[in-house]
């Protein structure tokens, strides 16, 4: 009985050591598929890792290709344009060079985007677009290596504006964009991927721990158990080890790319303002001897007529008079650097030239001097043009002023306005037709063929340091061409020039001009008989205070506002408002921006804009259809341009 229950007590405990063996085995085997389990997820993720790593090289790489694109673009252009001035092979050797590094890098890009079909398709454009814009620029670069300066300076300014040029830049910013956002994704990929390969490294030494005290439990040598154990530590502490030396080679590649990042930055910015510094240091001389010239005059004239204003007042007036003329010259010289900058808006109607020409006579006679006789000679009906009538009168100016300078301030200055019939190369590259000849002929000095070729150039003169901006010449050029003309130059030296600016006939009507005003800035009481309520829109206090002055004097109802959202509150509360007067350039909303605006809720408020800088604030489509009144102005100017705008505004209503 007794052995009975030893055998089965011996059975039992058999048995329990073989379920506990067998229990320990499985237990051992589902840990052991584990840690291989986490073995293969770790060398995953390490795979994962080190993919995103080259995907983030990948995105800068293509970052930084484009921007190289976009540079060689900028540095062949800038080389064509110092070729197209100065004629000298080195530019022209660059510009084709860059432009060939530029064609090569879009080669590259084209490769490393391949497998992105979105972007792979954006770098086919960008090759596209390169090829037209190429084809473009050289077309200017064989003009400029035939000897046609001009041509090739007008050809490559139209150029500069190219819809391909600018679709070519856009579609590198674009690819830069996505480059950037897919930049984003891969970097937090790959810190998701470096944060789950420390975590997987850490099951697995855990795992590891687990499997060598399963060992002890199956009866393992205490070797085996400790060798497992430090295979186990051995693999972690490498398996740690490489993803700290990942790390740190992606963060010195980081921090590499951030660098010539920054220096390239750095270098771009330099040299911008460089060429900045070299333009206005080009200008600086003859602009700064002219507006001292005139400084001098107003402040002199001022200061005199404060001194003679009690004991003499007459005497005062004349000093009065004279400061005006000096500051009336500033104002002149300022709209010509406007002009000069493109930054001016370009306002063209039907305009009859002789009339125009004749109403400035005075002026003209005054500007250039008594010793100078002036004589204009018209067609009995000469064709309307349609252009700027105010760069119009500032060409003519210019060129009387210029024949002034040449006839050393005396001879006899002869404007000439004929309709000529011209054929297709008659005169530079405008096509046959109609059109309208304005000539300037004055008996100087005359110029010879070498000055001729460069005349239109900008910052080009012949008079000394100080006695010029060589802007006028370049102004008139631009002027005539962004009026579809030409200009012709005929000189002889030692007896005179001919300048003739070529219009094309315009076949609409003429747009009525108001008679000048005396311009002595007084304006009678009677202009009180059309009195109205203004609302005039401001940024500077100096100019609201004396603007709002002036039109009180006139006898209108004045109501100022500093910013266009105050002025649009002020007409939902004042129905009784004629006239919407308001400056172009301002803070947060532009006067464009305002009228823009209004438009739906009072369409049909008069708006007159009153601008010393347009700048980007507005074009000349905005413009149109509103009374613009340039910066400085007189009274009478004032009283004139709010009288046009309520009287254009109540015959169209009628």
């Amino acid at each position: 009985m007794t052995e009975g229950l030893e055998r089965t007590s011996g059975f039992d405990s058999s048995g329990n050591e073989v379920w506990g063996s067998g229990l320990a085995s499985a237990a051992a085997l589902v840990l052991a598929v584990l840690f291989a389990a986490l073995i293969y997820l770790v060398t995953e993720s390490n795979n994962e890792r080190d993919a995103a790593a080259r995907s983030e090289r990948q995105s800068f790489e293509i970052i930084m290709t484009a921007r190289s694109i976009e540079q060689s673009i900028a540095r062949s252009e800038a080389a064509l344009g110092r070729f197209i001035i100065n004629g000298d092979e080195i530019p022209a050797t660059l510009y084709r060079n860059e432009w060939r590094e530029a064609g090569r890098q879009i080669e590259q890009l084209q490769r490393i985007l391949r497998r992105n079909p979105s972007q792979a398709a954006r770098a086919e454009a960008l090759e596209t677009l390169y090829i037209d814009y190429g084809s473009e620029l050289v077309v200017a670069a064989r003009l400029a290596a035939t000897g046609e300066n001009f041509d090739a300076l007008a050809r490559y300014n139209s150029v500069a504006n190219s819809q391909n040029g600018v679709s070519a830049i856009r579609t590198l910013e674009q690819i830069t964009e996505q480059e950037r956002e897919l930049l984003s994704e891969r970097s937090a990929a790959r810190i998701e991927t470096n944060d789950r390969a420390r975590l997987l490294a850490t099951l697995l030494t855990v795992a590891g721990i687990i499997l060598a005290f399963a060992a002890l439990f199956l009866a393992y040598t205490t070797v085996q158990a400790f060798r497992q154990r430090s295979h186990a530590d051995q693999r972690a502490d490498e398996l740690e080890d490489a993803v700290a030396r990942r790390t740190a080679e992606l963060e010195a590649l980081n921090a590499q790319l951030r660098a010539e990042m920054a220096e390239r930055a750095a270098a771009e910015e330099k040299l911008n303002q460089v060429q900045k510094l070299e333009a206005v240091g080009q200008l600086t001389g003859g602009i700064a001897h002219d507006f001292n010239n005139m400084l001098a005059v107003v402040i002199g004239g001022l200061d005199l007529a404060k001194r003679k204003l009690l004991k003499q007042p007459d005497r005062a007036n004349a000093h009065i008079e004279n400061a005006l003329e000096g500051a009336n010259r500033a104002a002149a010289l300022t709209r010509r650097l406007l002009t000069f900058a493109r930054a001016e808006p370009f306002l063209p109607e039907g305009t009859d030239a002789a009339e125009l020409i004749a109403s400035i006579t005075d002026l003209l006679r005054r500007s250039i001097g008594e010793r100078v006789s002036v004589s204009i000679v018209a067609d009995d009906e000469v064709w309307p043009v349609w252009v700027d009538p105010h760069q119009l009168e500032n060409a003519v100016l210019n060129l009387a002023v210029n024949a002034r300078d040449a006839m050393d301030g005396k001879g006899e200055l002869t404007i000439a306005i004929c309709n000529r019939k011209l054929t297709d190369g008659e005169i530079g590259q405008i096509p046959s037709g109609d059109y309208l000849q304005i000539a300037v002929t004055d008996t100087g000095c005359g110029m010879d063929a070498d000055v001729i070729d460069h005349v239109f150039e900008p910052f080009f003169t012949t008079k000394p340091v100080g006695k010029g901006t060589g802007l006028g010449l370049s102004q008139i050029f631009g002027f005539v061409r962004q009026s579809d003309g030409d200009v012709d130059i005929d000189s002889t030296p030692g007896e005179g020039t001919t300048v003739s600016l070529f219009l094309p006939r315009f076949n609409g009507d003429v747009t009525a001009r108001k008679p000048a005003s005396s311009g002595n800035g007084y304006v009678g009481d009677d202009k009180a008989n059309g009195a109205c309520t203004i609302i005039m829109v401001e940024d500077d206090q100096r100019v609201r205070r004396s603007t709002a002055a002036s039109l009180k004097e006139l006898g209108h109802t004045v109501l100022a506002c500093t910013n266009g959202q105050t002025a649009i509150e002020i007409l939902a509360e004042r129905p009784d408002v004629d006239l919407l007067l308001t400056d172009v350039v301002m803070p947060e909303m532009t006067g464009p921006e305002l009228v823009a605006k209004i438009a739906n809720s009072h369409p049909a408020l008069p708006v007159l804009y009153v601008t010393g800088y347009a700048g980007e604030a507005a074009d000349s489509e905005q413009f149109s259809g509103h009374g613009v009144l340039r910066k400085p102005f007189t009274i009478a100017a004032l009283a004139d341009a709010v009288e046009m705008a309520t009287l254009d505004s109540s015959e169209s209503e009628g």
